[in-house]
């Protein structure tokens, strides 16, 4: 029995595990000390980010978040916080024409995230918090469900159906690596066919996949060495979306630093993974 890929529209944008590979990338969360600051921040990173995927040949829906509330230590930055986060993610929106995601961490963030964000995402430890992942559901916005580093990949059929219960069809789930041992993460590849078995887009994030929570002590770190090897290989295995957190000068960003990409690194990346991306999907479609 042959299973009909699903196509989840996100702004202008179809996705699709049989359809040319999108990126949703930008920094891991809205940085500034002023409105000024975080307003130059975003449309900088974001209108960077649009010129290199354009050049590559991908579309972009820009990410930061407003709130990273779930770091290692208590004293680690958190963002701008639900309302100045949304206000200037909206003017990425407007200025520079690209859909936006963005996390949500609690039902009542759920219809104000549904008013700028294209694609809302929910964290991967929260993927089993029903009444999050319904919320999320019910405001009729698509959603990345991020795979919990707890979860078999076959497990995240019941998070889908979840939230398909609220009678939302637009459902994308992410694989981000496997908790294996303390503070370390491994990719199984056979989590994205797993997931995308019933047709459910699958989205790939690379950069989380090398993350070591905790690894700095008070804060997460990361093998940035492994985003590229992982991500050709989820290329290679046919993915609808690849996720990356990129930033001008990770190694001084306030969060997850370890883990991101440098700007400088991106067009170069990106080229690679369009290649093997365009041939999977033409060896796809003829093997149908």
């Amino acid at each position: 029995m042959t299973t009909v890929p699903r196509t989840v529209t996100v702004g202008p944008l179809r996705i699709g595990n049989h359809l040319p590979l999108v990126l949703l990338a930008g920094p891991c969360v809205l940085e500034g000390a002023s409105d000024h600051e975080l307003r130059e921040f975003a449309l900088a990173t974001a209108s960077t980010i649009q010129a290199i995927a354009s050049r590559v040949g991908i579309p972009l829906i820009y990410k930061a978040s407003f709130d990273k509330a779930n770091r290692t230590s208590a004293t680690g930055y958190r963002g701008p916080g639900l309302e100045e986060g949304l206000r200037i993610l909206e003017v990425v929106k407007r200025e520079l024409a690209l859909p936006v995601v963005t996390d949500i961490h609690a039902p009542e963030q759920a219809q104000a995230i549904a008013e700028v964000a294209d694609l809302i995402q929910t964290p991967a430890f929260l993927c089993r918090q029903t009444d999050l992942i319904q919320a999320a559901a019910r405001t009729g916005r698509p959603l990345n469900i991020k795979k919990g580093q707890f979860l078999a990949p076959q497990d995240m059929a019941r998070v889908v159906e979840k939230a398909a219960a609220t009678g939302n069809g637009q459902i994308m789930v992410c694989e981000r690596g496997y908790a294996f041992g303390y503070g370390d993460l491994v990719v199984d590849m056979r989590s994205l066919v797993i997931m995308g078995a019933n047709g459910t887009p699958v989205i790939f994030d690379a950069t989380h996949s090398v993350q070591r929570p905790g690894g700095l002590g008070d804060a997460s770190g990361g093998e940035r060495r492994f985003v590229a090897p992982l991500a050709r290989a989820a290329a290679a295995v046919g993915v609808a979306a690849m996720f990356l957190e990129t930033h001008p000068d990770p190694d001084h960003a306030p969060c997850d630093g370890p883990n991101m990409v440098p700007f400088a690194s991106l067009e170069a990346l990106l080229a690679q993974l369009k290649r093997l991306d365009d041939e999977q999907k033409t060896a796809s479609n003829h093997s149908v």
